[in-house]
């Protein structure tokens, strides 16, 4: 079938840029090698939107946290990633987690039934002549990053992305772990572990004894996510930092001693039967016979039986302020455009978010019209800004969406009525946008 535009890469932002183009009426192509014989160090089918690593699209807060707010905007674009995640979430606590199966499922068989997207599996090894989005994700086949390279002249940036394990449900020892969220926020929606502080002492030595798989040759070097830190890396800068990160035991009553415990692991459930979890923030480079040595110390955890085990993989993204335009066009090439995480937006939500403002700057030029770039104070606007300009080409590196990312809002305010200040502003803001577009938010 003839096609207005290409998209290459059916990830989360390649089927949310396919989903929007093709609700606005335009005939998409959309290229994915997963089934058509190629596949990626960490994907494990040929569905797209597949994530492979968290199952958390993180707060859903909208009012006192900045991906909570990009979450309200995305569902305002009539999102189809969002879409999906709220018809296969799971519980967890004020977070918005998915059954990862359903999930992907789910946008595959969306884009599947649309009749104005083809979906071709292909690998595509050189960049088109034609309109093109190129949402290929981290883990860019290696012809095509070399096709980036040598039309940008830029060496690809690249940094570490791990994956935390995923334990049987039934193989948690219930009668140590309790159910319970942080503050009871949200629901009892987090399976705790505890941990005194010689069970602490003894499994933070043990991260940093355990064996590591090793580095390939093009790997050395190459720096982690501060977001996405293996916790064996965390363990190694000091006794306290998992005490104070992802082992924190601030606000988890321990209902058998009505005391915090010195330490907690948290699980987080991963499927929407409830019968896997995830253990949250324990992404790893441990070897996979270490792994389960050394989580099966962790109470509660002994008999743990591991669905899947961490691993890592390399990811590798653009220098995106220094070549992209302010639309995500490629300055060499402006018939392309980047959106998702090779743009250096990092986590999910951010990579889809980047695919929706791809797809309707695209819509836009394709029609003869302008459309200016979402403001600077929501949420979308300020992660756009981030990667094409915002942040120093020099020292760039990938970044989730944050009020760091806003200009303050003026005036003085109570530190509890911030958050609430930039998300107030932001809904402002983004409606003024939208009212060219005679676009309403939905009830």
């Amino acid at each position: 079938m003839p096609f207005d535009i290409h998209i290459i890469g059916g990830g989360l932002a390649g089927s949310e840029a396919a989903w929007q183009l093709a609700e606005a009426g335009l005939h998409v192509r959309l290229s994915e090698m997963r089934g058509g014989g190629d596949t990626t160090p960490a994907h494990e089918t040929d569905r797209l939107a597949e994530m492979v690593c968290s199952n958390s699209f993180r707060s859903d807060d909208a009012d006192h946290n900045a991906v909570g707010l990009l979450h309200q905007e995305m569902r305002t674009l009539d999102s189809l990633i969002m879409r999906a995640g709220d018809e296969h979430r799971v519980p967890a606590g004020s977070a918005l987690a998915v059954d990862r199966d359903g999930f992907a499922g789910g946008v595959t068989q969306a884009i599947e039934r649309h009749p104005n997207i083809t979906i071709v599996r292909e690998r595509v090894d050189a960049l088109p002549d034609h309109p093109t989005i190129i949402a290929t994700g981290p883990l860019t086949g290696s012809k095509l990053a070399e096709a980036i390279a040598a039309e940008t002249g830029q060496d690809a940036l690249a940094f570490f992305d791990a994956i935390a394990p995923i334990v049987d449900r039934d193989s948690i020892d219930m009668d140590v772990a309790w159910m319970a969220a942080r503050w009871d926020k949200g629901g009892k929606d987090y399976i705790n572990c505890p941990l005194d502080k010689e069970q602490y002492e003894t499994f933070v030595q043990a991260l940093v004894d355990g064996e590591k798989m090793p580095f390939k040759d093009w790997e050395k070097d190459t720096p982690y996510f501060e977001g996405c830190m293996p916790i064996e890396v965390m363990a190694e800068r000091g006794p306290e930092t998992l005490r104070f990160g992802p082992m924190k035991p601030t606000g988890l009553d321990n209902p058998r001693t009505g005391r915090w415990p010195y330490a907690v692991v948290q699980l987080r459930q991963d499927n929407k039967l409830g019968t896997l979890w995830n253990i949250v923030g324990f992404q790893t480079k441990l070897k996979h016979g270490e792994q389960v040595r050394i989580f099966r110390t962790i109470p509660g955890l002994e008999n743990a039986e591991f669905a899947r085990l961490g691993g890592i993989h390399r990811n590798s993204f653009i220098n995106s302020p220094k070549l992209l335009d302010g639309e995500l066009r490629l300055k060499s090439q402006p018939n392309i455009r980047f959106a998702g995480q090779i743009t250096g937006c990092e986590g999910y939500v951010e990579s889809a978010a980047i695919g929706i403002l791809a797809a309707r700057f695209a819509k836009a030029e394709l029609s003869g019209e302008k459309l200016p770039p979402p403001p600077i104070e929501t949420a979308l606007g300020a992660l756009l800004s981030h990667i094409t300009g915002g942040a120093d080409s020099e020292t760039f590196q990938p970044m989730n969406v944050n009020f760091g990312l806003m200009p303050p809002p003026p005036g003085r305010f109570r530190k509890v009525d911030r958050k609430k200040a930039y998300t107030d502003r932001a809904r402002v803001a983004l409606a003024e946008w939208l009212d060219p577009l005679k676009i309403s938010e939905p009830a």
